[in-house]
């Protein structure tokens, strides 16, 4: 079996801390998967033509592979979209569809189809520019969050502890970018400082653990040095995290899930889950059941 895996590097650009993409690469060969990894700029397209001959790689036409697995998240451009759409129509099985990815990576949107869905999660306000900050303190309160409307690993994300704060976040966002998309969300105080991680692979939740912030921060992201535990796999925690990964047609994901009280809440979904914390405390191997579910589908041809 052949594999692409689009990222932002290839494999000679990658360095030695991208825990993520070194399992890909070393476990494909346990897998007897053949894998290359490529990035967006390496592409050509040729629109005008709907065969396997019009998309060039490095210039040229190269064989496609029976998988694509994108890896860019929510840094994916539109041309890393129009690459993915492009062999989707080629008939190559790619995992997660343009489509998910491109949903899920605006947070706003995710949240609007997760309250239309009637799932659990902070209240959200978009801010528009001037902002109405007794309209935001009437609906929201303080504190609040304060989010880029794409972004990931805890990149883009302010808690804004009272009006005063509120306020000089926002005049200095103004001045930095007039036109930066924001939105607000209500502060869960019984999750501060932690998390959960769900990872779902092919409609299966197959492993769980709790995030919690180095001291003196409320980001809890494993990559920003957040401690991480294996935490119990509840029918609760199973079923938002399966329902929100089915809700966005997402085959690998990872769930956020905010504690609140004795329940929970889901705070976003991500389309290219960072595992090295959960291989680690949960003892599992994620890119081997990746790999494992990509072969099951790609056979069922």
């Amino acid at each position: 079996m052949k594999g692409w895996v689009l990222y932002k590097n290839t494999a000679a650009e990658l360095s030695p801390e991208l825990y993520e993409m070194r399992r890909f690469i070393e476990v494909a060969r346990g897998k007897g998967i053949e894998l290359t990894v490529v990035k967006p700029d390496q592409f050509d397209l040729i629109v005008t033509r709907d065969d396997r001959k019009s998309i060039l790689l490095d210039g040229e036409v190269v064989p496609l592979p029976d998988f694509l697995l994108p890896r860019m998240g929510a840094g994916t451009t539109y041309f890393a979209l129009a690459v993915i759409r492009h062999l989707e129509r080629l008939g190559v099985r790619v995992f997660n569809s343009s489509q998910s990815i491109d949903t899920v990576k605006d947070k706003l949107y995710s949240q609007q189809i997760l309250a239309e869905r009637g799932i659990s999660s902070p209240k959200t306000m978009f801010a528009k520019n001037p902002v109405n900050i007794c309209l935001v303190e009437k609906y929201l309160g303080f504190p609040l969050i304060v989010k880029a409307l794409s972004g990931s690993m805890g990149k883009g994300i302010f808690l804004s502890e009272d009006h005063s704060n509120f306020r000089d976040l926002m005049e200095l966002i103004h001045v930095s970018n007039p036109y930066a998309n924001i939105i607000l969300q209500e502060f869960i105080k019984s999750s501060l400082g932690r998390d959960l991680r769900v990872l779902v692979i092919g409609g299966r939740a197959v492993a769980c653990m709790e995030r919690i912030a180095p001291e003196g921060s409320f980001k809890s992201n494993y990559s920003r040095g957040g401690e991480v535990r294996k935490f119990e796999m509840t029918p609760e925690i199973e079923k938002l995290a399966t329902e929100t990964a089915r809700i966005f047609s997402l085959d690998i994901a990872g769930i956020d899930l905010l504690f609140d009280g004795d329940h929970f809440k889901v705070c976003e979904a991500n389309s290219s889950p960072g595992f090295e914390g959960i291989e680690k405390c949960c003892e599992v191997n994620v890119a081997g059941m990746i790999y494992d579910f990509i072969r099951e589908k790609v056979e069922e041809k």
